[in-house]
């Protein structure tokens, strides 16, 4: 039954990569199709080929933080077409309903897109991947953010700005900062996430996940992120934990990618408990949920293990409240919760 209450659970996701929902034999398939390994290293010329019976179980390993960067990386290579990101979306569309998500704000990376592919067309793959959004509009509500790439630079950062305010119309509402926060610092992106406002999009920072406190703080100061994406290591300095919980910037807490990335550790309590403690609005999603092999429920069934289900249900209404959704679409996803709340209470 519990099982069951947490599958069923109308959720909303904040924190998911699109290209990491990506299914392992999905991942082999493409890279079949357009002739490209199911690993990368930067600078080593890639065998250009799959080996013929490969496991889908094993396709995603990998042992550190860089090593899950290299594979999200080979994923996002083997997807080089309009059509390689309907199916994208497609399979994403088909799980998440399958989770009773009702609303999802995904991460997408065009700059990555096209750092493998030059030539190809962000507002065509967008537009493939709106039509398989869209047919499930009447049950789940799907926006995208683009990821800015901090280790392609502010050139590269700005002009991924400038195509998520051009695609507005096929809904798009916002941009995010992902990638190394020690080597590329939030201030080098004030005039980009700057642009971004004035252009009406909602902005995100990854932070305090490879880096320190610091880092946190400086998104929130220099960009005015709206959310940060992790930002465990917040819990460091109690300043910035102070900071997030006077601001009320909500926290997208992924926590089976923490812990295999190594930002948590598996054998002490996860951050997220002690944030929540001291006031900081906890959300909970799943990353990368096909390379970490996890889901949003299974995200659920991990925090209620570790703290409640009055606490984990106050973790659901933080995600709602987090959303980039106006007041009515609010109010209409908390009806939705309570109404299921009360079913399975009767």
């Amino acid at each position: 039954m519990t099982d069951r209450f947490l599958r069923d659970l109308p959720k909303v996701q904040l924190h998911c990569h699109l290209e990491g929902t990506l299914q392992p034999a999905t991942f082999i398939d493409l890279a079949r199709k357009h002739g490209v390994a199911l690993t990368y290293r930067r600078g080593e010329a890639a065998p250009q080929s799959v080996p013929a019976t490969p496991d889908p179980a094993r396709v995603y390993d990998f042992a550190t933080f860089n090593d899950f960067l290299m594979t999200f990386a080979a994923v996002s290579r083997s997807l080089a077409t309009p059509e390689d990101y309907r199916r994208l979306a497609y399979e994403y569309v088909e799980d998440a309903l399958s989770q009773n998500v009702v609303r999802s704000e995904l991460f997408v990376s065009p700059s990555v897109w096209q750092f493998f592919h030059p030539d190809i067309d962000v507002r065509a793959c967008v537009r493939a991947m709106r039509g398989e959004f869209d047919r499930v509009r009447d049950r789940l509500i799907i926006a995208l953010i683009f990821d800015v790439t901090r280790n392609f630079g502010v050139e590269r950062a700005m002009a991924t700005a400038v195509q998520a305010a051009d695609l507005q119309d096929l809904g798009v509402i916002g941009i995010g900062l992902g990638g190394d926060e020690a080597k590329f610092p939030a201030e080098l992106f004030e005039d980009v996430f700057a642009f971004a406002a004035e252009q009406g999009l909602y902005r995100v920072a990854h932070a305090g996940e490879a880096a320190g406190a610091q880092s946190v703080q400086r998104a929130v100061e220099l960009l005015g992120a709206q959310r940060i994406g992790h930002g465990l290591r917040a819990i460091d300095d109690p300043n910035v934990v102070d900071l997030l919980a006077r601001a009320r910037i909500p926290l997208e807490v992924c926590p089976t990618s923490n812990m295999r990335t190594g930002v948590a550790k598996r054998d002490e309590p996860h951050a997220l408990v002690e944030l929540d403690r001291r006031g900081c609005i906890v959300t909970i999603d799943a990353d990368d949920p096909a390379l970490f092999r996890t889901s949003i429920t299974d995200e659920y069934a991990y925090v209620e293990g570790v703290t409640s289900r009055e606490t984990l249900l106050r973790f659901v209404r933080n995600a709602i409240d987090a959303a980039f959704a106006d007041q009515s679409q609010k109010a209409a996803l908390h009806s939705r919760l309570e109404a299921y709340l009360t079913h399975v209470r009767t």
